[in-house]
């Protein structure tokens, strides 16, 4: 059986056959390596879309490695996905000094009193044992300048924003042969973005799971298209199958950037308790919260979310907050009481009911786009 056709100028830009990318997702707990591993992106860009790799969380030699296995498993196009913070600064000192890894119970000295005190208390309530976590020093988030630097040094084809504007480097990225994407959650930086002469522009409405804005996909799309033009834009948030992105492309998205789909997935690196919230989920089954990070992220429902509300704290910067979220997790996880544990996921988890191989995914996703646009719309809606 012939394969379908699924083309749009993304294809052409990127050298892909279908304009499907996976989101660069990344862990939600400190010392994993979940979200968007490797597998995902060899199987996801095999298949003929876009695979791009979840670098947060990895230390800078690991992002290395990890890129170069990436490209000894395909030839075929990739991208990289790192956070970048609002001001792009080092960890204090150079890159190499100090230790390469602190205890989690030494690094959360760094974070204030009372929220240390909120800390304490809610694992002497629920017996939690001080689990020792390592935390890295020298992680992609921690020294984004030197990850930046090994996407560039290594030639990644597709260098993905997750969070911050990217524009500083797209002159040396382009002098590569590489590419630049950004994701945004509002019109205002999708124009920031086209102007500092990012390629891609991903436009990600308060559906999608991890970090998120406030504005809905269906009205946050047509305003980022327009703000961003000619840049091409892609869709995200509450995209999960034909339907999303037959709608997306019709709506003049170039192709769509999927994330909680795909994390759901043989190859996807969420831990199997996250995989079965999703599975578990409805369009009620998620939640928004600073109680992960310290920036809006969109989750699987659980009690952390409501142990943390009543809290009564602010949370502390990104991505310090992960330092507090992470020591509750670790335990939670330790001890069974999975009712407080939950992953990333977007509002689209509950159209999700079964964990499939990423590439047979990503073709019953062109097979019923195709189908769509093809034959459903043409027979259903009378144009003159």
């Amino acid at each position: 059986m012939a394969r379908k056709v699924l083309r749009t100028k993304l294809c052409d830009m990127l050298d892909i056959e279908y304009p499907i990318l996976s989101a660069g997702m990344g862990p939600t707990l400190i010392g994993e390596k979940t979200g968007a591993p490797v597998q995902l992106v060899v199987a996801v860009s095999e298949a003929g879309g876009l695979g791009v790799l979840g670098g947060a969380g990895y230390t800078i030699d690991e992002l290395r490695e990890e890129i170069r296995k990436i490209k000894k498993m395909t030839d075929k196009p990739f991208g990289v996905d790192l956070l970048l913070p609002n001001k792009l600064v080092e960890v204090p000192g150079e890159v190499g000094a100090g230790p390469e890894e602190i205890p989690l119970s030494q690094a959360l000295a760094f974070i204030p009193q009372e929220h240390r005190d909120w800390l304490d208390k809610i694992k002497s309530e629920m017996g939690l044992p001080d689990v020792d976590l390592m935390v890295q020093m020298k992680t992609t988030t921690m020294c984004p300048k030197e990850a930046v630097r090994v996407c560039l040094d290594e030639k990644v084809p597709l260098f993905c924003a997750g969070l911050g504007n990217p524009g500083f480097m797209v002159a040396e990225a382009h002098s590569l042969g590489m590419k630049v994407l950004g994701v945004t959650g509002n019109s205002k930086n999708a124009k920031r973005m086209a102007d500092a002469g990012v390629d891609i522009i991903v436009a990600q409405g308060h559906e999608g799971g991890g970090h998120t804005g406030r504005i809905g996909t269906m009205a946050l799309l047509p305003m980022a298209m327009d703000a961003a033009a000619p840049k091409p834009v892609l869709a995200a948030g509450g995209i999960g199958d034909g339907r999303g992105i037959a709608a997306a492309l019709a709506m003049g998205c170039q192709g769509v950037w999927m994330g909680t789909r795909f994390l759901a997935t043989k190859e996807g690196g969420a831990l199997d308790i996250n995989k079965q919230r999703i599975l578990e989920s409805n369009d009620e089954g998620t939640r928004v919260s600073q109680a992960y990070t310290g920036k809006t992220l969109r989750a699987s429902y659980n009690k952390f979310h409501d142990l943390w509300d009543s809290a009564g704290l602010a949370p502390v910067p990104f991505p310090m907050q992960v330092l507090i979220s992470s020591a509750l997790m670790a335990g939670f996880i330790e001890t069974g009481k999975l009712d407080y544990v939950g992953g990333l996921a977007g509002q689209v988890s509950g159209l999700i009911k079964e964990i499939k191989p990423a590439g047979q995914l990503l073709e019953e996703l062109v097979e019923e786009t195709v189908e769509i646009l093809s034959v459903t719309l043409p027979g259903s809606v009378i144009v003159k």
